[in-house]
């Protein structure tokens, strides 16, 4: 570490946590790139490849960024620095300006997407230059404590369910659609688990928020423009299928409960509610009399001891749910045959191969 009487000033409040001060500073956007910079050559290999960037993900989050301009939200990254700190309170305060010699070493322990993506997203919008996103700094000497940070910081961190991200997203149109046909139609809001993504052995749910939303995107197979039309479609749909499966009913009437139907039936099975959201796509697309075929599912033995329809589709020879594209595609054809739809000539072929 090398010493330096040029520093970098950021307002800042100081804390204290296992012992250790630390602080968390306001830092602009355009400052990141700059501030948060190392020679990856600079850093000991364990450090570099924890740190590799899906590139993927960055397009997705930047165009978050640029998508809602007004009211994007992001959480704090979180840094180590090799260098010099200076902390200057406010009235012996908590909160002051942090001055950080020009000379030291950064490196993010949180946030290298988050900061990938805020610099892609000021090549496009350089307005955003000047708002902040907080850091939260720890002091770190040669660096040798980062790499647990690191492990740390993952180590505890827990991924939300694909339900509860959709129950709290307010922007996409399928997902708002989704929560009102749930809150609305009396079979979907006494049975649908909206926070988790699998339901129990002895869950009471049928279904997951996550199936309905993966249905309905099958449905309407389109990006985020949702119209009136489409709206009307999806209603319609699952009024119909409520009042057509027998075994839903079932379990509303108490003389199933949703644990049995799990064990016994195939019908509340994400891949089959997904492949009855393919074939009715496929209806509405091509004119088909829909409702009138949608409402002879009832006929249908969804029984899991119906291994001619369903084994090799919906599940293999050990019992295991299998939602593969092959598996979904498979279902989706079984379901034309029993409902006698014509298949397409690349769906005879894969009915045929049994594969893609």
């Amino acid at each position: 570490m090398m010493s330096s009487n040029f520093y970098y000033s950021f307002p800042a409040i100081k804390g204290r946590q296992a012992g250790r001060e630390y602080f968390i500073m306001m830092c602009p956007l355009n400052l990141i790139s700059k501030l948060l910079y190392f020679d990856e050559d600079e850093l000991p290999p364990e450090y570099r490849a924890q740190r590799v960037l899906n590139k993927a993900r960055i397009p997705e989050i930047a165009d978050y960024i640029l998508g809602n301009p007004t009211n994007y939200v992001f959480s704090s990254l979180t840094a180590s620095v090799d260098g010099k700190l200076i902390f200057e309170p406010y009235n012996d305060m908590a909160f002051g300006t942090l001055k950080i010699s020009m000379d030291s070493r950064f490196l993010l322990n949180d946030g290298q997407h988050r900061k990938a993506a805020i610099e892609e997203a000021l090549k496009i919008n350089p307005d955003l230059a000047n708002e902040t996103i907080s850091i939260v700094l720890f002091q770190d000497y040669e660096l040798e404590k980062s790499q647990q940070m690191f492990a740390d910081l993952n180590k505890h961190a827990v991924n939300t369910t694909r339900s509860i991200g959709i129950l709290y997203e307010s922007r996409d149109p399928m997902a708002i659609l989704t929560k009102q046909i749930v809150n609305n139609i009396e079979m979907l809001s006494m049975y649908t688990d909206k926070e988790n993504s699998s339901l129990s052995k002895f869950s009471p749910k049928i279904f997951t928020l996550s199936n309905i939303y993966n249905t309905n995107c099958r449905l309407l197979k389109k990006g985020q423009k949702v119209t009136n039309k489409d709206k009307d479609f999806v209603w319609a749909f699952w009024n119909l299928l409520c009042d057509t499966i027998l075994e839903w009913n079932r379990v509303k009437e108490k003389k199933l409960t949703a644990s049995e139907l799990r064990r016994n039936y195939v019908i509340s099975y994400g891949i089959v509610l997904e492949s009855i959201g393919n074939l009715t796509h496929y209806l509405y697309s091509k004119k088909y009399d829909w409702p009138t075929i949608i409402a002879q599912l009832k006929f249908i033995n969804w029984s899991r001891e119906n291994l001619n329809d369903w084994q090799g589709r919906v599940f293999d020879k050990n019992g295991r749910i299998r939602k593969s594209k092959t598996n979904l595609m498979l279902t989706t054809i079984r379901l034309k045959e029993l409902l006698k739809v014509p298949l397409e000539t690349d769906e005879v072929d894969i009915n045929f191969r049994g594969d893609i």
